[in-house]
């Protein structure tokens, strides 16, 4: 528990070391992720921040539409704006963002280094240099309604049920499993099997709750089964690669559960919050969703069709095996700011082991060291199998952290999406994509 005692020493020995006794205190801005358990989280820090005894460098958070987020930031920041004093930053934007941040090498102290693991700092560093405080840890879960799949698991007429729809829909023979021995091809079957269109019997409306909206978190989402597949976007000798069988088998998992409407109708629209949406009404039988929905979907006041009747596991198996996409959150300094110093004081006070402890048990998902969030984790299942999933199946795309990552994942989500809504076929889909990596790795 942080008390307001120990907020208060943390508060004046960061006072003491990170500004000098003369220099002129002033309120700062902090760009942050809209919408979500961080920003619920965020909010109670700042405010307990704002409340340290002592203290008159205040904070206040801003928030820019998820839409085209990071284009906005890279505009302003690229434009020396000074409407925010600190900034986001993500594992696969840090390259492209670094020259218009300030490094914040210096804050990494022992308590720093006892709090979060290296991997978390390297998650936020480029070329070397700190850029970031880690904040959040994003995997992929699978959702599932557990009510459903024990039934199915259980009742004969629906094996029965499933066998003849696998084989008549995709020519296979498939037999049901639960969701964390699936493969790919029991995620389509299985989305089939829950779509009343499909299924007359059918407890819920859609089998799966898919996101194709054209944003690049739906990549990013998606992206769990193309590594599984085996994919990548380069090989080491930096040839792309995603014009591969990988890619294809990958993009046909959507596209068959989109084409056979076994998600619903509006799915081309739906990025996390639609996906929630959707799933929590209790008329999608399961979703691929990112860690960080747990937290809200257990809310009964938020979702009571589904409360106590689901459970999260990893993304389906490929033939790679399991593998998920994940990347980190932090926050960092605007190299424009006219306020560093108190912007590096704030971030100060966010990296001490009772402030980011306490942002996790807020709803944020800090990725610290194992004794740590064990510490804060009880009764959220959600907390340990992040760090294990990232520390098993966690994969980073070759050249996702690069100063193009961003570009790729635009052109990317342009083009998928483009083909799961049938306005574009998939030769055209991965010939943009490779045509646009090679002009873009090659400068």
């Amino acid at each position: 528990m942080v008390t307001r005692s120990r907020i208060a020493v943390i508060g004046a020995a960061l006072a003491a070391t990170v500004m000098s006794a003369s220099a002129a205190l002033a309120d700062i801005t902090i760009l942050a992720w809209p919408g979500g358990p961080e920003e619920t989280a965020l909010r109670k820090i700042v405010d307990n921040y704002n409340a340290v005894e002592g203290n008159t460098s205040k904070a206040s958070l801003l928030f820019f539409s998820r839409d085209n987020f990071f284009d906005k930031m890279l505009s302003d920041a690229a434009a020396g704006s000074k409407e925010f004093d600190v900034m986001l930053t993500t594992t696969y934007s840090v390259g492209q963002y670094a020259p218009f941040m300030t490094p914040i090498d210096d804050l990494v102290t022992d308590e720093v280094k006892a709090t979060f693991p290296q991997s978390a700092l390297d998650s936020q560093s480029f070329e070397g240099h700190l850029y970031g405080i880690p904040t959040d840890l994003s995997v992929n879960f699978i959702y599932y309604r557990t009510d459903l799949f024990e039934q199915l698991m259980s009742d004969e007429a629906w094996k029965t049920k499933y066998r003849e729809i696998a084989k008549a829909e995709l020519g296979k023979d498939l037999e049901p499993k639960m969701p964390a021995d699936w493969t790919w091809d029991d995620f389509v079957a299985s989305a089939l099997f829950f779509t009343k269109s499909i299924n007359a019997d059918s407890p819920t409306r859609y089998g799966a709750a898919l996101q194709m909206k054209n944003i690049i978190f739906s990549v990013m989402i998606w992206q769990s089964s193309a590594a599984g597949y085996g994919g990548n976007w380069m090989d080491a000798e930096g040839n792309i690669t995603v014009d591969s069988e990988a890619y294809r088998n990958a993009l046909n998992v959507y596209k068959t559960i989109a084409d056979k409407e076994a998600t619903p109708g509006g799915s081309g629209n739906y990025e996390y919050s639609e996906a929630n949406g959707a799933f929590g009404t209790g008329q999608v039988a399961f979703m691929l969703q990112w860690s960080a929905a747990y937290s809200e979907l257990i809310d009964p006041a938020q979702y009571p069709e589904i409360e106590g009747k689901f459970d999260i596991t990893h993304p389906a198996a490929g033939t790679a095996g399991v593998k998920t996409h994940f990347h980190a959150l932090g926050l960092g300094v605007n190299k424009a700011s006219e306020k560093q110093d108190e912007a590096r004081k704030f971030l100060a006070y966010l990296a001490t082991e009772p402030v980011i402890t306490q942002y996790g048990r807020e709803g944020g998902k800090p990725p610290l060291t194992p004794a740590l969030t064990e510490a804060y984790a009880d009764g959220r299942p959600d907390v340990l199998k992040m760090g294990e999933y990232a520390g098993e199946y966690g994969v980073v795309m070759n050249g996702a952290t690069s100063s193009k990552a961003l570009a790729v994942y635009n052109v990317m989500a342009e083009n998928f999406t483009g083909y799961w809504s049938g306005t574009i076929d998939i030769d055209a889909a991965l010939a943009n994509v490779t045509a646009s990596m090679k002009e873009d790795f090659a400068k």
